[in-house]
């Protein structure tokens, strides 16, 4: 299957849009992938830090959602990374010229708009070189969310 540029299916923009292509894309699975270059946003030159393999793995669930909204011709929307856990990065940091495949699949949906995501971030070779399981947030409409008025706190602190 041909899909469209990584681009398409994110709100992100360079410098922060890391991935740079889909391999495999279904309705609840996506393989994205990055070559690290010189240049990447994270990198000194030779390497990037291990923790940014948090923010492949968002970036492969924000390609996901977009994926399926570009399939139902709807817009793109935003998510949020509500919480990561379990990250294990069995590498400190990736290399310039590593070639990293990163896998997201949905584990658990709820109408309210919450998603389990486990993720992996695998070399070329299919090296296991991070893993984690993340929680994201998409509002259904992003606007009515920003506009709600947060809970009183038992403290007088609003």
């Amino acid at each position: 299957m041909t899909y469209r540029p990584i681009a398409d299916y994110l709100l992100h923009r360079p410098p922060m849009l890391l991935l740079d292509r889909v391999l495999e894309a279904r309705q609840t699975h996506i393989v994205c992938e990055t070559t690290l270059k010189t240049d990447s946003p994270f990198c000194d030159g030779a390497t990037v830090p291990g923790w940014v393999g948090i923010e492949y793995m968002a970036q492969s669930i924000g390609v996901l959602s977009g994926w399926r909204a570009l399939q139902k011709q709807l817009p793109l929307r935003v998510g949020f990374l509500a919480s990561v856990r379990h990250y294990r990065s069995h590498v400190p940091q990736f290399r310039v010229g590593d070639v990293l495949r990163i896998t997201a699949d949905e584990e658990v949906s709820t109408s309210s708009g919450l998603i389990a995501m486990n993720c992996t971030v695998r070399s070329a070779s299919g090296a296991l070189l991070a893993e984690a399981s993340l929680l994201v947030f998409q509002p259904d409409d992003l606007d009515a969310y920003l506009q709600q008025t947060p809970p009183a706190h038992e403290n007088g602190c609003k």
